[in-house]
């Protein structure tokens, strides 16, 4: 199934900046081998904010609930929002399921 979310995570003002840069590192290295697996289809920023748009291909909510909690952000998350999506006749995007996705 697909899912469409929106996160926008917060940290604190007074955040060690070394800590954050490696916490950001850590979720863009995450980020990416969930984009290769299949797992996010399409990301967007939300400029001005530090909040994504994000399509995911997961075989359940629970699944989308268990990489959330394993997201380094997870801690800093302090506004997600999820939309189950469904298929619409005229989408001009053909999505292939890669092997081991559902």
């Amino acid at each position: 199934m697909e899912i469409m979310t929106r996160i926008r995570v917060t940290f604190p003002a007074d955040m060690d900046a070394d800590i954050k840069s490696a916490i950001l590192k850590e979720e863009r290295e995450r980020g990416t081998a969930l984009r290769e697996s299949g797992t996010i289809l399409r990301t967007w920023r939300v400029p001005g904010r530090v909040e994504t748009v994000q399509v995911w291909r997961v075989k359940n909510p629970t699944e989308l609930h268990d990489i959330l909690a394993s997201l380094p952000v997870y801690p800093w998350l302090s506004n997600v929002e999820v939309e189950a999506l469904a298929e619409h006749p005229i989408d001009p995007t053909s999505h292939e399921v890669p092997s081991g996705r559902a």
